[in-house]
């Protein structure tokens, strides 16, 4: 097999290991995928991954058009599996954004709290479901919890 075809194989590889299940990855035991792209003959990152051992991605590296970081998100899961907190750094490791999400007791989830840099609120979601456990509402506030936003979610049964 010759460097190029090699090359082709992988890029197909990771791009059908980025779109996996978690319950794929973590059959087998998946530990990064990387996106890649050729033009021109240069190839460049778009996209990397890693994974915990539960299939859980737990860092997500997003590259500029030119092939450098454009940002990281480092991301936090209960014992259920649910993300708890995602971190989202700059290419040089500062924190730009910091969501901490809840969760009720059916795993649903109420509030993402979205915080800057320097640790100040700057907005949340509430989520609102129905006696079914459906998304019915989802409302934003700003930081001194004045409404920005809703959206209503409807549903038509047969």
């Amino acid at each position: 097999m010759n460097f190029n075809t090699l090359l082709f194989t992988l890029i197909i590889l990771s791009s059908s290991l980025f779109s996996q299940s978690k319950k794929e990855i973590k059959k087998y035991k998946i530990k990064a995928s990387l996106v890649t792209s050729t033009e021109n003959g240069k190839t460049l990152n778009e996209s990397k991954i890693i994974y915990d051992s539960n299939g859980n991605p737990v860092e997500k590296t997003n590259y500029a058009k030119d092939g450098s970081v454009k940002t990281i998100n480092k991301i936090k899961y209960n014992d259920n599996g649910d993300d708890i907190e995602d971190n989202e750094y700059d290419a040089s490791n500062k924190l730009i954004e910091k969501t901490i999400t809840k969760y009720n007791a059916n795993g649903d989830k109420i509030e993402e709290a979205i915080y800057d840099g320097a640790g100040k609120l700057t907005k949340k979601h509430i989520y609102t479901y129905d006696s079914k456990g459906l998304k019915v509402e989802r409302k934003t506030l700003d930081a001194s919890d004045k409404l920005i936003s809703t959206k209503l979610h409807t549903y038509l049964f047969k």
